[in-house]
């Protein structure tokens, strides 16, 4: 009989459902977002879309968790911090591009809504001169034609995507070095090779499938596994009216800056 009983109980233990135990242990993780790329399949800690404040830049990136500080070697000199992930398939970047003899060099990344803040105003009130030529508040007193000549080159603070960690710009801020020589070989490595590692050149010649937005920028890369996220979440809660806290930022609703500069990127950085 001790012995019919104990089969019973232990029929009926083996039975239990899975179901019957705790919710949290059957619950399956959310999976991680599709990368561009098969080497950004190698990440599988990309992490969820952040909060707006992350959006807009209005944080201490050298204080995120997210972030890491660049490696010396990687730079121009300047001391700079990129999102981890971005900085793992930069480094592997690097690494490629070397082994082929041309040198990635990094002479800027996260810039938050603070330094994004410093650079506009210093262009808006006229003591950087535009593109070294010009003085904008002399240039262009009506607000909206000021904000646009600005915008050929710089993003109003909350809309830049070096907020975002994701954005780099390498080896020379002027399109003419990319021409010839050393900086021919490094855009044409680049253009070839710079998605493998998922990296996309946002600003491109604009024309029929970008005709709007900042002007060529042939320094700039965007890590996509995480700027296309923060592209989509751009779309449906950045606001114009919403854009404040610099000098001329009244002039966003005027000039549309979130469709036209936010999202008028190189349409092979938006997939």
């Amino acid at each position: 009989m001790r012995f019919t009983l104990f089969l019973l109980t232990s029929l009926l233990l083996s039975c239990t459902s899975p179901a019957e135990g705790p919710v949290e242990a059957t619950a399956a993780p959310a999976p991680p977002p599709t990368p561009v790329s098969a080497a950004a399949a190698e990440n599988d800690s990309i992490p969820a879309i952040p909060s707006y404040t992350y959006l807009t830049g209005k944080f201490d990136p050298t204080e995120h968790p997210d972030f890491v500080k660049v490696a010396g070697k990687y730079t121009d000199g300047d001391p700079y911090v990129l999102q981890k992930d971005t900085y793992a398939a930069f480094e592997k970047m690097h690494a490629a591009a070397l082994n082929d003899g041309v040198k990635l060099i990094i002479v800027s990344a996260t810039r938050n809504f603070a330094r994004q803040k410093q650079i506009w105003e210093a262009k808006w009130n006229g003591q950087r001169l535009l593109e070294g030529k010009e003085r904008a508040d002399e240039a262009y007193p009506d607000p909206a034609d000021r904000a646009r000549a600005i915008l050929r080159y710089s993003s109003m603070p909350g809309t830049s995507r070096h907020h975002w960690g994701t954005d780099m710009d390498l080896n020379a801020l002027n399109n003419g070095y990319f021409d010839d020589g050393e900086g021919q070989r490094i855009y044409a490595w680049l253009t070839a090779h710079g998605a493998d590692y998922g990296f996309c050149q946002p600003y491109t010649v604009k024309g029929t499938d970008r005709p709007s937005g900042y002007e060529e920028e042939r320094w700039h890369w965007s890590y996509l596994p995480l700027a296309t996220q923060l592209t989509d979440y751009a779309a449906t809660e950045l606001r114009d009216e919403d854009i404040s806290g610099f000098a001329g930022a009244e002039s966003a609703p005027r000039i549309e800056v979130v469709r036209n500069y936010v999202l008028g990127v190189n349409p092979a950085c938006k997939k």
